[in-house]
């Protein structure tokens, strides 16, 4: 299976990020996530990665407003897709558990809960603490390799 999806980082003024945990989904349920998911056909990636956020969160995002943080290519368990990863510093709205989200909540990107889905912290670390633009996880979903 390849997977086109987008996901949105989004920090207070703290710096904490701001996590769903997943209900209903068929992948990660449970889990704590970054608001996101799959690009539908047509549909610029800023503009599915600001619906995401809507569905799950209710919160309003100006899709011209997201800037990219990177991508990231993974290969884990028979799926291989491409995530981007957008930032969003400006949102309307407060954030609630919307569509398949139970909760939300502001996390350190260091200290997420045990709970978080594993490939968010190594992802976090490698775009927002190291600066890298391209990632891939491989096998091991714990790791992200920089390529660039």
């Amino acid at each position: 299976m390849r997977n086109l999806l987008v996901w949105v980082v989004m920090q207070d003024e703290g710096g904490r990020v701001l996590l769903g945990r997943r209900d209903g989904s068929a992948y990660g349920h449970g889990l704590w996530g970054l608001p996101g998911g799959g690009v539908e056909r047509g549909e610029g990636l800023p503009e599915a990665a600001a619906r995401e956020v809507w569905e799950e969160m209710g919160l309003t995002l100006d899709p011209a407003g997201l800037s990219l943080l990177g991508v990231r290519r993974y290969e884990v368990d028979g799926a291989q897709g491409t995530d981007f990863l957008f930032r969003a510093r400006f949102w309307q709205g407060e954030p609630q558990p919307l569509h398949k989200t139970s909760e939300v909540a502001w996390f350190a990107p260091d200290a997420l809960p045990p709970d978080a889905l594993p490939w968010i912290a190594p992802l976090l670390d490698a775009h927002l603490r190291r600066g890298a633009r391209l990632t891939e996880q491989l096998r091991d979903v714990r790791e992200a390799r920089v390529i660039a």
